[in-house]
């Protein structure tokens, strides 16, 4: 029996998802996630999925940096992303950053049951006719991807939440800490960084950042 993770913040599209999950596995196990910090919550109690099925544009993450995150502590769990994102060139950066498939979120029910299938029998599926990459190596991007997957669960929050913008003060009441804590928490996200301040931080994950579709969850 498989064990499924469906993580999409649009309630309509993630019952979707599950309801076409259900349809092809029989008695499938499957948990669900609105924003990654109650994705870090199912991801730590049930670290014997199968397969996490993820959203790129969660609330609590940065284009990529969810991806990144979970490969980075759970490598274990294959992750196939499931976006209305289906420009070939973040289909291409998904898979380099770990995805173990890519489902654009116009597929038929049908082919959701099979691709799925490919997956769980390790292989990597992506879309048909998929133009090829660009052959751009971008060495920057993926040191920061490396460092993001280094990142603690905590100062994955913290780093996210600065690069939307929030302050010491507004980080510390959403995770219900203290500001020295918010402030350590930045001390360490900084040297994994290599950076000496905000404004360098919030440009170096948003190098990992992706333009919203025109329609998504």
């Amino acid at each position: 029996m498989p064990k499924f993770i469906v993580a999409d913040d649009h309630p309509l599209f993630r019952g979707a998802l599950v309801q076409a999950l259900e349809q092809h596995f029989t008695n499938a196990d499957i948990v669900q996630a609105e924003d990654v910090e109650s994705l870090q919550k199912q991801v730590q109690e049930h670290n014997d999925a199968d397969l996490l099925l993820l959203d790129l544009h969660m609330p609590g993450a940065s284009g990529f940096s969810g991806l990144i995150f979970i490969n980075g502590q759970y490598p274990h769990i294959p992750v196939m992303v499931v976006s209305a994102n289906e420009q070939a060139s973040i289909i291409h950066q998904a898979i380099e950053y770990g995805a173990a498939g890519f489902l654009p979120k116009s597929s038929p029910p049908e082919m959701i049951g099979s691709s799925i299938e490919k997956v769980l029998q390790g292989e990597i599926w992506l879309p048909e006719n998929l133009p090829p990459a660009d052959e751009v190596n971008n060495d920057n991007k993926a040191a920061i991807a490396e460092v993001v997957a280094s990142f603690t669960p905590q100062q994955f929050r913290v780093a996210n939440m600065l690069a939307d913008g929030l302050l010491n003060k507004q980080i510390a009441y959403e995770m219900d800490v203290t500001e020295a804590t918010v402030k350590a928490h930045l001390t360490a996200i900084f040297r994994k960084l290599g950076v000496h301040s905000r404004t360098q931080a919030v440009l170096a994950m948003n190098q990992l950042d992706l333009s919203p579709p025109q329609m998504d969850s």
